[in-house]
């Protein structure tokens, strides 16, 4: 498996919660780091390591506005993470489903058997 895929580089930057309240905070609309500093107890120095992982993860965009690099959340970057979620989800529901089956279909005396004390 490649831990450099895309998909890994967005589950890993997600797994941050500090990256996941600056894109909550980007979701309201585009901020720099003196911004995103503000609205957290984190350095400049340290929003900007974190922001280079979102960037480098394909959640977020960085333009330049003369000194000021705003930071913008691409919602396109979320959507392998989305379609991954998905079919886990599925697969997760069908196996669970396909268990039910198989549990209601038992017979009533193999259900009610007592398990024996190990």
């Amino acid at each position: 498996m490649d831990s450099d895929d895309q998909l890994s580089r967005s589950f890993a930057a997600l797994a941050d919660p500090t990256r996941r309240a600056i894109l909550v905070r980007l979701a309201t609309g585009e901020a720099g780091v003196v911004e995103l500093a503000k609205d957290s107890a984190l350095s400049q120095p340290a929003i900007t390591k974190h922001l280079k992982v979102l960037e480098r993860a394909g959640l977020i965009v960085r333009s330049r506005d003369g000194q000021r690099r705003p930071a913008r959340l691409l919602l396109d970057g979320l959507t392998p993470v989305d379609e991954w979620l998905r079919r886990a989800k599925d697969e997760w529901t069908e196996r669970f489903d396909r268990l039910d089956t198989l549990l209601v279909s038992r017979p009533e005396s193999a259900s009610n058997k007592e398990i024996p004390d190990a």
